[in-house]
């Protein structure tokens, strides 16, 4: 990300920026409109990713904070994030936090898309999609997915409307892998991707076989 304006904005939103100068931003925000305006579209750009939340009863605790949070704070949505931190359990919001932090810090160019994947049973997130382009995704691990020694991972994807998942290929457990989407529709929103467990040669069928052990879908960001 090459706009300095563009940069601060996200930063601010995602609630990464060191209290001082986020004190800063907080002032140039009543005058600066081009800044405001930069704001109020990463909000935009972002609030889809909270749908891939769990919702988290709060505690009273939680509560208490929440609302001298409020009494004290701008009313933004994004405003909350510095509560959410608190909760430690939750997970998904922080990693879903981070991989759009590593699209962001990409030095390939600004992504359109993101993909979180996590595990259907514990909603352990293990990897994350980005995508620079329609038609070129980079799987990324959150760390080392254990693989039994007779079994591969194969990577699928799913648009609306198609007759059933497309293999990607094989993915090396721990590893990067950028795939391209050149023979598919271009990539969507709410494209499905998941990870599941096949022979070592890939799924004798052409489709998936195995236990599902990641799953996503697309949400835009860009």
């Amino acid at each position: 990300m090459s706009d300095p304006l563009e940069e601060l904005a996200s930063e601010y939103v995602l609630g990464t920026l060191p209290a001082e100068q986020r004190a800063e931003v907080e002032q140039r925000l009543k005058h600066d409109a081009a800044l405001r305006a930069a704001v109020d579209a990463w909000e935009q750009r972002l609030l889809p990713l909270t749908a891939l939340a769990e919702p988290v009863q709060p505690s009273a605790q939680l509560w208490q904070r929440i609302e001298r949070h409020i009494a004290t704070a701008r009313t933004r949505w994004w405003d909350l994030l510095a509560v959410w931190r608190g909760l430690a359990g939750v997970g998904l919001l922080a990693t879903v936090i981070l991989g759009t932090l590593l699209v962001m810090r990409s030095p390939t160019p600004d992504p359109t898309f993101v993909v979180v994947l996590v595990a259907p049973q514990s909603q352990a997130p293990g990897w994350v999609i980005q995508a620079s382009n329609n038609q070129q995704i980079q799987l990324i691990p959150l760390g080392v997915m254990e693989v039994p020694a007779d079994k591969a991972l194969q990577f699928w994807t799913k648009g609306d409307g198609w007759q059933g998942p497309v293999s990607l290929g094989l993915v090396k457990p721990g590893q990067s892998l950028s795939v391209p989407l050149d023979t598919l529709p271009p990539l969507a929103p709410n494209q499905l991707f998941e990870l599941t467990l096949e022979d070592p040669s890939g799924s004798p069928t052409g489709k998936p076989t195995g236990p599902i052990q990641a799953i996503g879908r697309a949400v835009k960001v860009l």
